[in-house]
Formats: structure tokens, C-alpha cells, sequence
């Protein structure tokens, strides 16, 4: 059954839902820390280029993908050449490990809203989280369910699908104009409370303080890439699925100039907030910054709580504002998430929209709800982000850049593409970006997270069936790809649009 592909209302809807996918958790507790460990305010200098030798230029090659070929990943590829499908089966099986568990972290924000209220965590927020929350048990099977944890994540994966039921214009669309709004102004209200703590500069200094020695550390560019490469949202089919659903003659590289440098502007902006916020916990306790830094969930459910705690004033509104900020970054990505999966589903069975959400969408709740809820769950998803991280998405976008790159030489014709639509024009740096560049540092990656992972088990695990469950994660999204790609095409067939074509000095399809 052959279906009309939807499309944004408009360039701005479909800017709003790029950054929304690219705005997420690790924006908030993720890049300060980076910045902070890798050099402070030096830190920007590999920082910005990065973001203008690989996220910029890995956004528009995701952007012409699915805007010339009109498709998913999987469908993208196919056109491209019938093997390559593979490859975005591949990145649809990366989605699905991601959504399963990036839902729960959402929902455990969701809780913290109510709990920064009446602070609820006590003297011991690492005690409340561990122990009250999430009853974390022993590593291993599943021994049992929480339910403060299950309705909540029900509740996620409710409004998620509803929305991608909805459609990308009627729900993705319109979720995004109001919640990435919404997300700035939260965020800026806290920020600017947060400047005005006492010991705010203290943080702000600790953080943007330029060590200059740093940016000659191999190391320090690494990280660079790796924090652009992760908060862009590229690597696993998301820009190129939102991108099969642009106008003909959308421009293409002044999107990709205003998502990646929107997405920099929102970093920035939370290092600022986060760091403001540490510093003031520095100074309340007498000790200093680097003693309090610290990322991820230790960031967002053990410091924020024990800096709620210590404000003398309005500290129920700051917990507030901090929690809803991670809910609204989460539910935008995750959502984009969930969009790849069944973009995909539709292309590959020709199935209508809401059967498509409800028959993977609802299979990647499930998975989510019956792992993850649980007395074991923190350590699903702790071996699950790192393994997919580190090495799933990492080696599949390597191979994808490879491939067409190198084994297909399609850069060119790409690039060909997106200058006909744009009003950015791409030069030969684009294609030396994304041939050069983007290849080695992502193999760079690869290899400095494999060495550092033979060196010792990750975060310490001796346990042999967590860590088969992360090596499991990671190459299960791999096999996933490659059985998926085998089975027959039932929906969209392989014709290719035609291409845009200048004639007289205008375009024309």
C-alpha cells in the first residue's frame, strides 16, 4: 500500500523539532562537565571546531540524505544502492536500545518535579534515589518491579505515542512549537536565578577559566568531538528521517547552521546554569568546586537535590524549573527517537501511521516497562548507554561516513544537492570534513574508548552477565540491522525522486 510521505508545516516546525531531538539530557548534565574537565573556557576552542569540521557538516550530509532519497534510513539507502539498506537498519536498531531506556530517565524526572516541591530525598539524596526511589538491587535477573518508577514511565510512553500518532504535522510538529519554547524559558528563568547565589562566580570561574595547556592534549580534542557528535543527534537516522519530510526546495545548510549553533547556544547556556548552581554548593560547604562537579545522573538526582536543599528561598521553584527542563529536553528526543523506528515500519510495510506507532512504538514501551522499572534496572541502563554509546553509535556512524564517502563517492552529487537548495553554499571543505576528518576522529574515538575498555571493565563490573548484556546491546543493533535488511519490501518501492536540475538559472524538478 503506497502512502503520501507528510511533511512539515513549515521550515521554523521543522527547525523546532531538529533542536528538540538535538536539545536533550546531555546538553544539561553532560557538557559542562566535559567543558570543565577538558580545559574550561579553552575548551571551546576545539569545541567550535568540531562543530564546524564534523557536526555541521554531519548534519547537512543526514539533511541531503533524506531529503534527496525521501525516505528513512533503511528506505534512504535502498535507494542509494539495495545493500546499503543495512546500514539504516542498522541505526533503527540503535534507536530502539536508546528509546527502551532514555524513557525511564525521563520519568524519574518526571518524579523529582513533585519530590523538589516538598524535598522529599531528606538529608541523603544519593540514599533517597538508591535506596527509597529506585530500590536498586544487586546485579543480575530481574527480582522485582517499582512502582514508583512504572506509572510514571507509563505515563511517558503514553503522551509519546499520542503525539507520534498524531502525525509530524499535526503532533511532532506541534509538540516542539510549544515545548522548545517552553524549554528556553524555564531554563533561562533558572539560569538567571542561579547567578544571583551566593558563590555563583566561583563556579562560573571554575568553569570557564582557560587552561591552555589542555587543547594540546590529544584526549581533549576527543572529548570535543565526542560531546558535538552525541548532542547533535547524529549517527543514528534522526536528521535524515526528519529530513525526508522537507519541502522540495528546502534549505538545507542554513538549517544545519541553525541547529548546530541553536544546540552550542543551549550547552553554553547550561554550563552557566549548572556551574552557577555548583559553585554556590561549593561555597555553602566550604570546599571547593572540582569536589562537587560532576555529570550524568549524579548531576541531576544527587547534587541539584542537595542543592535544593541548602536554598534558603524559592527552592521549591528551582527544583521545579530544573526537573521540568529535563522532562521537556528528554520527551522532544525521545520522541525523534521513536520516529525512526516507525518511519521506517511505514516505508518498509506500507502500514498507515497509527498502526505503525501502535505496533513498534507499543513493542518499545513494553521492552522499556518490563526492564526498567525494576530493582535492576539502573544497571540495564547504565551497561546499555555505555555499550550503545561508545560503540554502537559510534561504529555505525563510522562505517556510514565510510561508505558513502569512499565505497560509494557520493559526496559530490550530495553536495551537488544541497547547493541547489540552499543559500549557504557547501565548498570543497564539506567534502574534506566529512572524507577526512569525520573518519578519523571518529576511529579515534572507537579506539580510545576499546583501549580504555580492556584496560579495566566499565565503571568497575566484574559481573559477567551485566557486561555480556552491554557487549549484547551494542552488536545486537548491528545483527538487528542485518537481519531486518533481508526480509522482502512490502511498502515504498526503490524509485528514486528525480533530481533537482538548474535550467536557465532556475531550478526545477
Amino acid at each position: 500500500m503506497q502512502h503520501q510521505r507528510e511533511q512539515w508545516g513549515s521550515r521554523a516546525g521543522f527547525l523546532l523539532a531538529a533542536i528538540g531531538s538535538a536539545v536533550g539530557l546531555g546538553n544539561i548534565w553532560r557538557f559542562p562537565y566535559v567543558a570543565y574537565d577538558n580545559g574550561g573556557g579553552a575548551f571551546l576552542l576545539p569545541y567550535l571546531v568540531a562543530l564546524l569540521t564534523a557536526g555541521i557538516p554531519l548534519l547537512v550530509l543526514e539533511y541531503a540524505i533524506g531529503h534527496r532519497y525521501h525516505g528513512s534510513p533503511p528506505l534512504a539507502f535502498r535507494r542509494i544502492h539495495r545493500r546499503a539498506s543495512v546500514l539504516g537498519w542498522w541505526q533503527v536498531g540503535i534507536c530502539v536500545v536508546i528509546a527502551a531506556y532514555y524513557a525511564v530517565i525521563i520519568a524519574w524526572a518526571a518524579r523529582y518535579i513533585g519530590f523538589s516541591v516538598s524535598q522529599d530525598w531528606g538529608d541523603d539524596p544519593e540514599a533517597f534515589l538508591l535506596g527509597e526511589f529506585l530500590e536498586v538491587g544487586e546485579p543480575g535477573a530481574i527480582t522485582s518491579y517499582v512502582s514508583g518508577v512504572f506509572w510514571p514511565l507509563v505515563a511517558v510512553w503514553a503522551f509519546v505515542l499520542v503525539v507520534l500518532a498524531l502525525g509530524v504535522r499535526r503532533g511532532i510538529e506541534r509538540a516542539n512549537r510549544v515545548f522548545i519554547p517552553l524549554l528556553v524559558v524555564l531554563f533561562l528563568v533558572l539560569v538567571v536565578r542561579a547567578l544571583f547565589l551566593d558563590g555563583a562566580a566561583l563556579g562560573l570561574d571554575a568553569l570557564f577559566s582557560p587552561d591552555w595547556d589542555a587543547i594540546t592534549d590529544g584526549s581533549v580534542w576527543v572529548a570535543a568531538y565526542g560531546q558535538i557528535f552525541f548532542s547533535l543527534s547524529v549517527g543514528f537516522g534522526i536528521m535524515i528521517t526528519y529530513a525526508s519530510h522537507l519541502h522540495r526546495r528546502s534549505d538545507l545548510t542554513g538549517s544545519a547552521l541553525v541547529a548546530g549553533f541553536a544546540n552550542s547556544s543551549f550547552e553554553i547556556l547550561a554550563g552557566i546554569g549548572v556551574f552557577a548552581t555548583l559553585g554556590f554548593m561549593a561555597a555553602s560547604s566550604g570546599v571547593a568546586v572540582d569536589e562537587v562537579a560532576q555529570s550524568g545522573i549524579g548531576l541531576a538526582f544527587i547534587a541539584f537535590p542537595q542543592i535544593i536543599s541548602t536554598l534558603t528561598s524559592g527552592a521549591g521553584l528551582f527544583g521545579v524549573l530544573f526537573f521540568a527542563s529535563l522532562v521537556i529536553a528528554g520527551v522532544t528526543s525521545l520522541i525523534s527517537i521513536v520516529q525512526v523506528v516507525v518511519s521506517a515500519t511505514q516505508d518498509r510495510t506500507g502500514m498507515r501511521r497509527l498502526p505503525a506507532v501502535l505496533t513498534v512504538g507499543g513493542g518499545i514501551a513494553l521492552i522499556s516497562i518490563l526492564i526498567f522499572p525494576t530493582a535492576q534496572g539502573l544497571h540495564y541502563l547504565d551497561v546499555a548507554d555505555h555499550f550503545i554509546n561508545q560503540y554502537g553509535i559510534v561504529l555505525a556512524a563510522f562505517v556510514v561516513v565510510v561508505v558513502v564517502a569512499w565505497g560509494l563517492r557520493l559526496l559530490p552529487s550530495l553536495r551537488a544537492h544541497a547547493n541547489l537548495t540552499s543559500t549557504v553554499r557547501l565548498g570543497g571543505w564539506w567534502q574534506v570534513a566529512l572524507g577526512v576528518v569525520t573518519p578519523v576522529m571518529l576511529g579515534w574515538m572507537l579506539w580510545d574508548s576499546l583501549r580504555q575498555e580492556f584496560d579495566q571493565n566499565y565503571a568497575g563490573y566484574s559481573d559477567g552477565f551485566l557486561l555480556a548484556v552491554g557487549w549484547g546491546v551494542a552488536i545486537g543493533a548491528a545483527v538487528l540491522g542485518v537481519l531486518l535488511s533481508l526480509f522482502p519490501w512490502r511498502g515504498r518501492d526503490t524509485f528514486v525522486p528525480a533530481e533537482l536540475e538548474t535550467v536557465g538559472g532556475r531550478e526545477r524538478a
